[in-house]
């Protein structure tokens, strides 16, 4: 038992020092505008959130390119097309990108409500029984919550992450050779990298969500979902929902030349910030 002990202790002292120490550059980002063609996503009064995104995407696209010379922009999409949530990680993961960053936008749920419509006879056994019948009414209502909120992924979808790092192990580690599935040190390598991953975004997350609200916005923090479109990248990444489609301010802003050049503003400090520290 010692022995085996000790010979896992050896082998996490010799993961790559990349896994756990700075430096490394960061000289591709993948922007991701949810949504798109026929997934409209959510609705407000007078917009979809499709529109939103890809507006958003753009901006800060613009401003990466001015801003960030040393850094390449990629883009999953540029116009209003959909592509699936495994085209997007794909993008990523054969581009080699260094961060993944979704955009969208947040809607409060729709009120359900029954209304009684009236009776039916239906039968039971050899009686004839009287039941209420009720249909469902969706409001779609505008709502007053606003506000930020960006998420990581949640840990219960890391073995697809895992299976990512696998599969691109050679992009991610930038050894080729070193992730070997006959190797039993490539499990504990991958459980390194997703852990690495993991506080990444979350300090990526963290970044973006600081600058928000020193623009004023209501941060909403940084939270864990098991998001599909995080889960197949070979890479930290966040999704930042950047304002409430369905409350009507919010919808004026974030369809707005200024509130969008604003969002992704706020998202390129986030990116600067994090790439500081990374590659201190």
């Amino acid at each position: 038992m010692r022995i085996k002990l000790l010979l896992l202790i050896v082998a996490m002292s010799t993961i790559p020092f990349l896994l756990l120490a700075n430096g490394k550059k960061i000289s591709k980002i993948v922007l991701d505008a949810g949504h798109g063609g026929h997934d409209v996503g959510a609705r407000g009064q007078f917009s979809e959130e499709k529109n939103v995104t890809l507006g958003v995407v753009l901006h800060l696209g613009k401003i990466m390119a001015d801003s960030m010379k040393d850094v390449k922009v990629i883009y999953t999409r540029t116009t209003d097309e959909y592509p699936s949530l495994v085209d997007r990680h794909e993008v990523a993961n054969q581009s080699k990108a260094d961060l993944f960053i979704s955009v969208h936008a947040n809607s409060t749920a729709d009120r359900i409500t029954r209304v009684f419509e009236g009776y039916r006879t239906v039968k039971r056994g050899r009686r004839k029984v009287k039941q209420k019948v009720y249909s469902v009414v969706r409001h779609h209502e505008q709502y007053t919550s606003k506000g930020v909120e960006t998420y990581v992924l949640g840990l219960h979808r890391n073995s697809q992450k895992e299976e990512a790092i696998g599969e691109y192990g050679d992009s991610v580690t930038q050894e080729p050779g070193l992730l070997n599935e006959n190797d039993p040190q490539t499990a504990i390598i991958v459980a390194q990298y997703i852990q690495t991953f993991q506080s990444r975004s979350i300090s990526l997350g963290t970044k973006i969500q600081n600058q928000f609200a020193s623009q004023g916005r209501n941060n909403l923090g940084v939270k864990q979902k098991g998001l599909e479109v995080l889960a197949g990248s070979a890479m930290p990444g966040v999704l930042v929902e950047v304002g409430f489609i369905n409350n009507p301010d919010e919808e004026a802003y974030l369809n707005s030349e200024a509130g969008q050049h604003e969002v992704a503003l706020a998202i390129y400090r986030g990116i600067k910030a994090y790439k500081a520290e990374i590659e201190r």
